[in-house]
């Protein structure tokens, strides 16, 4: 099979496990850069040109798009849907686990657990959010934050009330969500492919750092999951249309409590904790939908 990976950094652990895995197993791997491509559009033959040449012959592609390029990933993603290539993220799931607010509502109506979210239009009546969440300590969230930028933690109201009107006053969209206590800076990324989670591992802050990113200098260890948090990681992979999703969540103690959807969720921390071969379970989960 010949199978793009769509990176823009061949040098990046994710890409490279892909291209290791799927040449293992005797396929063509091609990095194509979705910044680079040209799309053709037109009636009867959608194409793609790639440095000067029509992409050809491709039987399924692996999207690794960043979260600044989101709207060219994604349309780049829908050609190759439209020449009927097999998309291991399809298009419509990636632009919805990218919009955060939608997201969440999404989650919401399928009753999955969430930490009390809101979200508002610059709204100048700040007090009434902070109480709307449950009062200080509260988390405020940019929008387009990735990797725990982005991220605050607002010990207090006065605090939580200055970093809204700062936010308001720079018309940067925010979401508030409360503080979770119980999680003690911790929480679990459950990588899911093809609706099965094949692998899951708990993220610890560091020391005075309520983020748990493994980017912000967290840790990860493998973890059990319980049921209920096995069956709200697939539940939610699965309503927002995510074949690979890595699924983000709080122990809490009224359950499990959904954080994030990611469409293109990093192989490396995942790997290492867990030490599962998880780049051959996406090259087997393109195997069995390439035509």
């Amino acid at each position: 099979m010949r199978i793009v990976i769509l990176s823009q950094n061949p040098n990046l652990y994710s890409t490279k496990r892909l291209i290791e895995a799927g040449e293992k197993k005797g396929h063509e791997m091609i990095i194509v850069d979705h910044a680079k491509c040209n799309l053709v559009i037109e009636k009867k033959k959608p194409t793609i040109i790639y440095k000067g040449k029509e992409i050809t012959n491709i039987d399924g592609v692996i999207p690794r798009i960043g979260a600044s390029i989101t709207f060219y990933g994604t349309a780049v993603v829908r050609q190759f849907e439209m020449m009927k290539i097999f998309s291991a993220t399809e298009s419509q799931a990636l632009v919805r686990s990218r919009d955060k607010l939608r997201s969440l509502q999404i989650l919401s109506r399928a009753g999955l657990g969430l930490p009390k979210t809101v979200f508002s239009n610059y709204s100048k009546d700040v007090s009434q959010i902070i109480d709307a969440v449950g009062g200080a300590p509260l988390v405020i969230k940019l929008l387009e934050g990735t990797q725990g930028l982005g991220v605050v933690l607002a010990d207090n109201k006065n605090s939580a009330e200055s970093i809204l009107e700062a936010f308001n006053g720079l018309q940067a969209r925010v979401i508030v969500q409360e503080f979770i206590k119980e999680a003690k800076g911790a929480d679990i990324r459950v990588f899911i492919v093809d609706g099965i989670v094949v692998g899951a591992m708990k993220r610890q802050g560091k020391e005075g750092e309520f983020r748990s990113n493994l980017h912000r200098g967290g840790s990860a260890n493998v973890i059990q999951l319980t049921d209920e948090e096995e069956n709200a990681a697939l539940k939610a992979a699965k309503c927002m249309g995510l074949g690979i999703a890595g699924v983000d969540l709080l122990q809490s103690s009224r359950g499990p409590l959904i954080l994030e959807v990611n469409s293109s969720p990093g192989l490396e921390g995942i790997e290492v904790a867990t030490g599962k071969d998880i780049a051959t379970s996406i090259i087997k989960y393109v195997e069995r939908n390439a035509e």
